[in-house]
């Protein structure tokens, strides 16, 4: 059954950590902490999704090892509040946060940490019952996101205002025919209750989507990477401190998750197979051949997607999921303009106060990054032209 009160909860303990007041305590173990383990090895925190595959490559494949550094078998947690309790208390430093969720740490709860790099591109997409032909057919209805602070919600509620269709986030009452209650939900959550009717759609990162599909209780309506071309969803995050006085210490770490980029990239088939639940690490729950789905989809899929129209932009050449590092500071800010339009719960209003240029600026630190794609043969090696620029492509 669909967890509603469990995922409530989550957000307001989540919510709760991204306020100055509601960091305080964790920030104050983070930095005890780095006083009594200066030399503190790698320690990844994830959750149990496709976005998680670079830091879970890494791991598997020794680069860290081969890098000269000490890592631990990553954690797997089971919720964004758990995530971001461990991170902030500093029990992990590095992770895979949901792109919006780390403005939101930085700049609602002053959180010490920056962007590094991305972790992936795309991977995501809206899934709706059989039912549903088109995104109108939503008005009326309840779709699940898995965080306000997620390309998800922003992305949906373009998708929805561009048919006409409200966005409410109201918990109770009767919904008009023109509005969406849109409710967070976790991932692990929303195949359930799409199956049981308790919602009519939801849009999250893989593999739920391709799950939804293979169990025939939903399909895809929209690939979010078919709205905005590549966008990321997943970016990596690790603590200010460690950039600043380990600087070697995390050149290292980021050259690891793009040599892991590059190698899933050449290895989408063996990469589903060891993040399964029958690698060698079990680190995740879900099977190869679901994991196969998004990681090497068919060569048939394509047309399949086009015919229903889940691929509108067949030009853009979008892969299912596919995996970069450059944090474009475009990306970043276009996500900042989109957030201050997009509805959220939360302590929201400080996103008003944010100039995009300087969030671009100040939330991500690519000086790493940038060293690692140069060893690693240039923007090319991952099929992109060279530089670091891109102008965003967005087409409800």
């Amino acid at each position: 059954m669909c967890q509603l009160p469990m995922s409530r909860r989550e957000w307001l303990k989540l919510a709760s950590m991204f306020t100055v007041a509601g960091a305080g305590p964790l920030l104050g173990a983070l930095n005890a902490r780095a006083a009594t383990d200066p030399n503190a090895p790698v320690r990844i925190g994830y959750l149990p999704i496709t976005d998680a595959t670079p830091l879970l490559v890494a791991h598997n494949n020794g680069y860290f090892e081969a890098a000269g550094l000490a890592v631990e078998k990553p954690t797997l947690l089971r919720s964004w509040a758990q995530l971001v309790e461990a991170f902030l208390s500093g029990q992990v430093n590095v992770v895979h946060l949901l792109a919006p969720m780390t403005i939101w740490a930085r700049y609602g709860s002053q959180a010490p940490a920056k962007v590094v790099a991305w972790n992936h591109v795309n991977g995501s997409a809206l899934t709706v019952s059989p039912d549903i032909g088109k995104v109108a057919d939503l008005g009326g209805k309840t779709v699940a996101v898995p965080f306000w602070y997620s390309i998800h919600n922003v992305v949906v509620q373009d998708m929805l205002r561009t048919q006409g269709l409200v966005p409410v986030l109201k918990k109770d009452g009767e919904l008009k025919p023109n509005e969406v209650r849109l409710i967070v939900m976790a991932p692990s959550d929303m195949p359930p209750a799409l199956a049981s009717r308790q919602i009519a759609g939801f849009i999250v990162a893989e593999p739920f989507n391709a799950a939804a599909e293979g169990l025939k209780i939903g399909k895809v309506l929209r690939f979010t990477g078919d709205v905005w071309k590549n966008h990321a969803c997943c970016v990596v995050f690790m603590h200010e401190r460690d950039l600043t006085e380990r600087a070697a210490w995390s050149q290292k770490v980021v050259d690891s998750v793009v040599k892991a980029q590059l190698w899933t990239r050449a290895h989408p088939q063996e990469a589903a197979q060891l993040l399964s639940k029958t690698g060698q690490n079990h680190y995740t729950p879900h099977t190869a051949a679901v994991l196969t789905e998004v990681l090497a989809p068919a060569p048939g899929d394509q047309g399949r997607y086009l015919a229903d129209r889940a691929i509108i932009h067949a030009d853009w050449h979008a892969k299912r999921i596919d995996f970069q590092p450059y944090p474009y500071p475009a990306y970043t800010e276009e996500l900042v303009r989109r957030l201050k339009t997009t509805q959220l719960e939360g302590n929201a209003p400080f996103l008003g106060q944010l100039d995009p240029a300087f969030v671009a600026r100040d939330l991500v630190d690519d000086r790493f990054v940038k060293n690692s794609i140069k060893s690693a043969g240039g923007m090319q090696a991952f099929g992109l032209p060279e530089g670091f620029s891109r102008t965003e492509t967005i087409v409800v």
